[in-house]
């Protein structure tokens, strides 16, 4: 049944991705007006992250950002679709990348790669690098299951049509640490914006005005293996067109203090968001743990253990 479930959305989706990215726009155009004044899609947690991220900015402000963010939604909707039949030349017109000088040098002195980036901008086309790269090196993905296996499977379909290897959340240590001893050199992409459980907590970040548990990972698995750390700052020159930029954070973390990948990565996301908050995707609940509940779930030995490491 799950394997005709699959092909069934799979048809679909790819003939729909045949219509020009263009025909696509209007059904995006189309579609924000049901999610956004219809279906309402966490609208309530979209404003509650606006209001409290920038307290600076009157309702009229936010208001339009939130609009703003259901519109490029959409378009991230449509534009993921489209990567299920993109060509290798269209996606090189459509995503391009600058410093990579920073990934194939640090190739070339025999270290391999921890690319951190956000939920900012479309991060699904971020796994066509390997063609902009085109070297041999691994281009590898963290990504977190989707409990439906029909669209985990689809998804993962999409995310290696260019090469991109695709590792799940808790195989990510066992393959990152086993290229290392293999000397296989690699560059690993890490989405580390997301709301970690409170025993996954290691440290809290003073982000978009929030003081906020982060996952730490990144950071431990790099440390451990020894990687050149960058960030992938994306923008969005204009409709279905975006321009990725490597950030160097670290040449070895081990030159560096606890915690530094985890506060330098969080100040340059801010930085992004801040320029255009609209790509990032404010429809999840980001803030819904605090320090307070972390404080009354652990001891204070238990505490000073567990925010004294990565």
């Amino acid at each position: 049944m799950k394997s005709i479930l699959y092909y069934i959305v799979f048809s679909f989706w790819f003939l729909a991705s045949l219509l020009p990215l263009r025909l696509l726009y209007v059904f995006s155009d189309l579609l924000y007006y049901p999610l956004y004044y219809g279906v309402r899609y966490r609208r309530k947690v979209v404003r509650n992250n606006l209001v409290s991220s920038f307290p600076e900015k009157d309702m009229k402000e936010i208001i339009q950002i939130e609009k703003d963010f259901y519109s490029f939604f959409c378009d991230y909707m449509v534009e993921t679709v489209k990567l299920f039949s993109m060509s290798k030349k269209e996606m090189q017109k459509r995503m391009t990348f600058e410093g990579t000088e920073l990934v194939t040098d640090a190739f070339d002195a025999g270290r391999s790669c921890s690319c951190y980036l956000g939920h900012y901008c479309n991060w699904e086309w971020v796994s066509s690098l390997p063609i902009h790269l085109g070297r041999p090196e691994i281009c590898g993905q963290v990504y977190h299951p989707l409990e439906n296996a029909a669209f985990d499977k689809l998804f993962l379909h999409l995310r290696s049509r260019f090469g991109a290897k695709s590792i799940t959340m808790n195989d990510t240590f066992r393959t990152v640490i086993g290229w290392k001893k293999s000397k296989i050199l690699n560059i690993v992409g890490y989405i580390s914006d997301q709301v970690p459980g409170y025993e996954s907590v290691h440290y809290f970040a003073d982000f978009l005005h929030h003081d906020t548990p982060v996952f730490t990972g990144t950071e431990r698995i790099s440390k451990i293996a020894d990687t050149t750390v960058v960030y992938l700052d994306i923008s969005r020159p204009k409709r279905g067109y975006y321009l990725c930029r490597f950030v160097k954070i670290a040449d070895s973390l081990n030159n560096h203090p606890i915690f530094y990948a985890t506060e330098q990565y969080f100040r340059l996301l801010e930085q992004t968001i801040q320029r255009a908050p609209q790509y990032w995707l404010w429809s999840h609940n980001r803030w819904k743990r605090t320090r307070e509940e972390f404080n009354q779930l652990f001891s204070e030995e238990e505490r000073t253990k567990r925010l004294s490491r990565p």
